[in-house]
């Protein structure tokens, strides 16, 4: 806070003017709630009429005042004092309310730990108490601190994270019975799936237990409990237990996990930061595994991610259904288009001058394909996408939570990405494995991980399903591409009966793109991505070859 001025004289009335800062004394508790906003700057421009705001980060006196003065405040159950200390005092008070009142946590002990910068670090041990049941309660957070532009005082980042990591805003924690049963998740061969023998597992089981815990035949426990709010329902995560104070007697529910493909496919994300798989069988739309190396969110079933170059299937399929153009075709791929004032780039300004049509989806040359735009209507991909492979239609029911794929129609330019995967295209490793999956076997067979006879759920359909002639004509191109293109090296030894697509799609902001790779081998069908990896050949593809050969 700088160096303090003496003070050459104490006033028996009124408060104490220090250096131009106002201390303020609260009754008798001997804790100083002080002004330090502004200094004496501050004090001379409201001599002379004039404000002035404090801009710039937080000090790290400041950061350790107001994080001191939340954490204690918060400590100690002074709820209205601590809300103060954030943000938005209204969201705070309510949650911290409830953090009592709902979730009954009580003899709450808060330790900040080391700032970086403005953000501190914090450990909480606390006890869940409910009837004559308690079960004691320790996790990290974290809390920023952000200097208010109205008025330049700092204070508390405020988002229900804070309260606990868990949390997203509008989020609540409560403790009492559970309105849904445990479950026991069991793998196609009987045995139990867990956490602790598959790490990523954790949101398919809590997804598992919305859905099935009160028709699995299960008895609800006791539990402290995250209650996902309206924004979190609209993501479509799922309520999510933190501490069980009873057991409830869980239902069964068996799935289509193979526990060999699962195993497999948590070793194989695990060696990388930001990866997630999914294989199933195109024959029937078995899920075999899932897996995520992020475990806090599903990327695999519930990521929104630009799918780059994979995106090529569905726009061949289009293409060749419109007899556009035959694999073999001559058609040059130009280093350069333009498109309703966009220019596009093929990677690494590449071209191919004579060549045909399968020698540019094997090289995954960008240009060979937004060069049919000005053929197509804005809205050809995003019916084939639907029509056919049954994406973009939010009516998946696999069994849990799903984001189901997204094919906008766009005009101009953003129509020209689209065709390569790019605009504002959105897929997952689950929506582009059943892409996989339905060129191997011709027919959209919506993937499922519960099979719908459990609960008599009806399954999504396509509108139509492609000819022989298309089917014949995608899967030469991608066996072309597995034998040949940019999926040779991650694909070498797994033919004669496969065919892959790699993707890359950039991502404003990051330095690497995201690199993709869908592909079948045999009554196998896979896809996997890896954030901020670069080719998807020498990133995804690895992963995805592996759990193609084990399961073949």
């Amino acid at each position: 806070m700088g160096k303090r001025r003496r003070v050459a004289e104490r006033r028996k009335t009124g408060p104490a003017v220090l250096g131009g800062m106002i201390a303020v004394v609260v009754g008798g508790a001997g804790v100083g709630a002080y002004a330090l906003y502004g200094g004496g700057a501050a004090a001379d421009d409201r001599a002379s009429g004039h404000k002035t705001v404090k801009t710039g980060p937080p000090t790290a006196a400041e950061v350790h005042t107001v994080t001191t003065r939340f954490l204690t405040a918060w400590q100690k159950g002074r709820v209205s004092e601590a809300a103060a200390a954030t943000d938005d005092p209204s969201a705070a008070t309510s949650l911290l309310t409830g953090y009592a009142k709902d979730a009954h946590l009580k003899d709450v002990t808060l330790t900040a730990g080391t700032a970086t910068g403005a953000k501190v670090p914090f450990s909480v041990k606390a006890t869940v108490s409910y009837r004559d049941l308690s079960r004691p309660l320790a996790y990290g957070s974290a809390l920023t601190v952000v200097r208010r532009a109205s008025d330049g005082r700092p204070l508390v980042d405020w988002h229900a994270s804070v309260v606990h990591p868990d949390l997203k805003d509008g989020d609540t924690l409560v403790t009492g019975e559970s309105g849904t049963p445990p479950i026991k998740a069991l793998d196609r061969e009987g045995a139990e799936l867990t956490t602790a023998a598959y790490p990523s597992l954790g949101t398919v089981l809590d997804g598992l237990r919305e859905k099935f815990g009160k028709t699995a035949g299960g008895k609800a426990g006791v539990e402290l409990r995250v209650v996902r709010g309206k924004a979190s329902q609209t993501a479509k995560l799922s309520d999510k237990t933190l501490v069980e104070l009873s057991k409830g007697t869980p239902g069964t529910v068996r799935t289509t996990l193979s526990p060999t493909l699962q195993a497999a496919a948590e070793r194989q994300v695990g060696k990388r930061p930001r990866a997630s798989v999914v294989v199933m069988r195109p024959s029937t739309g078995e899920i075999l595994a899932v897996a995520n190396s992020g475990h806090g969110f599903n990327t695999a079933f519930q990521g929104s991610l630009a799918p780059g170059s994979t995106m090529k299937i569905i726009t061949s399929t289009l293409l060749f259904e419109k007899k556009l153009v035959t694999p073999g075709a001559s058609h040059p791929c130009p280093k350069t288009y333009k498109l309703a004032g966009w220019t596009f780039h093929n990677d690494a300004d590449s071209e191919i001058k004579k060549g045909s049509f399968k020698l540019s989806f094997g090289a995954s040359c960008n240009n060979a394909f937004i060069n049919f735009a000005p053929k197509l209507s804005n809205s050809d991909l995003t019916k084939e996408a639907q029509q056919v492979y049954g994406l973009g239609l939010n009516n998946w029911a696999i069994g849990v939570p799903t984001f189901d794929g997204s094919v906008p129609v766009q005009s101009g330019a953003q129509m020209g990405a689209s065709l390569i995967g790019q605009g504002g295209v959105r897929m997952n490793p689950l929506n582009m494995a059943s892409v996989s999956a339905t060129v191997e076997s011709g027919v959209f067979r919506q993937p499922y991980l519960v099979a719908p006879s459990v609960d008599h759920r009806t399954v999504a359909k396509a509108a139509r399903t492609m000819s022989s002639k298309t089917q014949s004509q995608l899967k030469e191109v991608m066996q072309y591409t597995a034998a040949y293109g940019t999926a040779a090296k991650a694909m070498a030894g797994l033919g004669p009966d496969y065919g892959a697509k790699t993707g890359s799609a950039e991502v404003d902001g990051q330095k690497k793109p995201n690199g993709w790779l869908t592909a079948y081998r045999g009554d196998l069908a896979a896809a996997g991505v890896v954030e901020a990896g670069g080719h998807g050949g020498d990133t995804a593809g690895p992963i995805v070859a592996a759990l193609l050969k084990l399961g073949g």
